[in-house]
């Protein structure tokens, strides 16, 4: 029996996901563009040199304490990476650092909303990240 797989088929197979864990990557890609949306924020930066495969992408989700206490925290970033898991292999780019940010809709917002926030934000983080790559000499 065939292995189930959530990506529907006949869609070319997206660079595979590697979860940021460091303070400092988390830091590096709030320096980097940001998109935001009803339910997320999303920060995007290319992935250092060092640290970089060929390939990947690599994810981090984060969560203040603003969105509430550590069971909603929990509950924000869990729905984040459903989402992550759904499109980053479809819409990221290898070589990019990706950071989700849970905001208070982000506990409320329908999954769908979620999935058409980070589709719209990674679009346009996209857009951002080839421009500037354009302009620089």
């Amino acid at each position: 029996m065939a292995a189930r797989s959530s990506r529907p088929e006949g869609l070319p197979a997206g660079p595979a996901l590697d979860r940021l864990r460091i303070r400092a990557d988390f830091l590096r890609a709030a320096k980097g563009i940001r998109r935001s949306a009803a339910g997320l924020t999303l920060e995007l930066c290319p992935t250092p040199e060092a640290s970089a495969r060929p390939g990947r992408l690599r994810v981090g989700f984060t969560a203040s304490r603003k969105v509430g206490g550590a069971v909603e925290r929990n509950r924000a970033k869990r729905r984040l990476r459903a989402v992550a898991a759904a499109l980053l292999p479809l819409y990221g780019q290898a070589g990019n650092d990706y950071v989700l940010v849970a905001r208070t809709a982000t506990l409320t917002r329908p999954f769908d909303g979620l999935l058409d926030d980070l589709k719209t934000a990674l679009s346009a983080a996209h857009a951002r990240a080839e421009g500037q790559t354009k302009a620089k000499p």
